[in-house]
Parts: structure tokens; C-alpha cells; sequence
């Protein structure tokens, strides 16, 4: 009897799972190699015809329908306009996609890893994509926050997927790239002065999560951790960082691109 509630436990626990802000880097690719390089591609074209040289930018990594209430992109990083360097050593203009990706084999830490579009698409379950644009101003601080490195300065390499926007105990992709936009704003790498910043100007995203489901993952799954939260659990969200542009007059256009180059927007 034991032994049977072990196994039912377990697998309780495996279907309870908290599907958030999942940033693997490896995935398996859910369409055709053909779907996935278009879609990049008219991304890719919507940002430049929309002349960002760098915003955020958003993926759906899991299952829309297991998403919490609220939460509609699964991993969040900056695209930055750059020169980038083919295989065949000829060098063109595109869009270069620094990130935070959990490491392979250790979920628990994450590494800042640059891909490119059809690498930051290749293992998606919805063919669509966040696009936030900072105005060019921000933009340029942006550039500047990543062109000196700071955007290293401002990453905590341990990784939470629900992590608390407020401290600097755990950090998920979103977080950092919240951090580097604020790195931008207040010309900063200090970290508690940002964290300081961002609890008086932000506004993150409740995480409408079961307290079991939440407690079973900070148990048993390496990259789930509350241990950063004092009741409720909130964490940061790629809508949340559009909001907070929003709010403080720092956002040229946030949008839902989908596959059929139609767009809705995002706020």
C-alpha cells in the first residue's frame, strides 16, 4: 500500500507541475523546419520595418491551455540588431537574441546564451511571438547596457521559474531582462539599488498557481523555488515588463505577432 501511494504521489506531483517561464534552451522542434525559419523571418522583418534596433522579446514554450491565468509567453529575452557572421564567413544584418537559458542537466542554474531567431523559435508550441519596443531612447540604453557587458553584471546564475521579481535570491529570464531594461533607465549595475527601483515603479504578475502545486514543485522540481516570496507568489511576466513601459511613457508599440502576419495588441 506504501509503495502504490509512493507511485501515486509521484505522479501527482510530475502532472502538477507549475508551467510558467520555462527557459530551456533545447528543445524539440513542434513544426515543420520550413514553418519555424518563415515565422523567424517575419519577425525578423515586423521589428525592422518597425526600426528597433533592440526590444524584447517574447516565445510560447509550452502549452498555451497549461499556462496560469495572466501569463501568455513562456521565455522572454532582447533582441538586439547586429552584424552577425554566416557559417560561410560572409556577414549580414539580423537580429542577434540575448538570453537566459537554464543550464542542460541543472535546471536550477542558468548561463546568458546569444542564438539567433530560428534558434529562439526552433522548439515552440504556438507559432507566435511577443514583440515589445522601448522607445529609441531606451532602445539606445539597451544597446549600451549589452555592448559593455553589463547585461553579465546583472545576472544571478541561480534559477527559479517563479522568481521574485523583488530580490536577487533567484532569477528567471524575464527577471533579467526586466534587469537590464532598469540597467538602462537608471544607468546602473548596482543590484540592490535596481531591486529598490523596481519595487517602487514595478508592478509584477500574481501567479495564479494552486499553493499545492506550488509547494509540490518547491519540493521535488530543481527550477521551481518559493523560498524567495513571503505569501503570495509574484514574479515578473513579459506583459508586466509592457506595462510597465506603459505606465512610465517609455514604450513605442507591444505586440502579438502571429503566424499569418496579422497582429493583436498585447495591452
Amino acid at each position: 500500500m506504501n509503495k502504490l501511494l509512493n507511485i501515486l504521489f509521484i505522479a501527482m506531483m510530475t502532472i502538477t507541475r507549475p508551467a510558467i517561464a520555462g527557459s530551456a534552451q533545447d528543445t524539440e522542434i513542434q513544426f515543420t523546419v520550413a514553418a519555424v525559419e518563415k515565422f523567424a523571418k517575419e519577425v525578423e522583418k515586423f521589428a525592422a520595418k518597425e526600426g528597433a534596433r533592440a526590444f524584447i522579446i517574447g516565445r510560447v514554450g509550452r502549452p498555451e491551455k497549461e499556462l496560469p491565468k495572466g501569463i501568455k509567453f513562456t521565455h522572454t529575452a532582447v533582441a538586439i540588431y547586429s552584424s552577425i557572421k554566416l557559417d560561410s564567413g560572409e556577414t549580414v544584418k539580423g537580429y542577434a537574441i540575448h538570453n537566459l537559458y537554464q543550464k542542460k542537466g541543472q535546471l536550477d542554474k542558468s548561463e546568458l546564451i546569444i542564438d539567433y531567431p530560428v534558434d529562439f523559435f526552433w522548439g515552440v508550441n504556438s507559432l507566435k511571438a511577443g514583440v515589445i519596443i522601448p522607445t529609441p531612447d531606451l532602445q539606445k540604453r539597451i544597446l549600451d547596457v549589452i555592448a559593455s557587458g553589463k547585461d553579465k553584471l546583472i545576472h544571478n546564475k541561480n534559477y527559479s521559474v517563479i522568481a521574485n521579481p523583488f530580490n536577487n535570491i533567484f532569477q528567471n529570464c524575464t527577471e533579467h531582462t526586466l534587469n537590464i531594461v532598469n540597467s538602462g533607465i537608471y544607468q546602473t549595475t548596482d543590484i540592490q539599488q535596481l531591486k529598490s527601483n523596481t519595487k517602487q515603479h514595478f508592478k509584477p504578475q500574481k501567479v495564479k498557481a494552486s499553493p499545492f502545486k506550488l509547494l509540490l514543485g518547491n519540493w521535488f522540481v530543481d527550477d521551481v523555488s518559493t523560498k524567495d516570496h513571503s505569501g503570495s507568489v509574484y514574479t515578473t511576466t513579459f506583459t508586466a515588463i509592457g506595462k510597465y513601459l506603459k505606465n512610465n511613457n517609455l514604450l513605442s508599440k507591444a505586440v502579438v505577432l502571429k503566424t499569418d502576419g496579422s497582429t493583436e495588441q498585447l495591452l
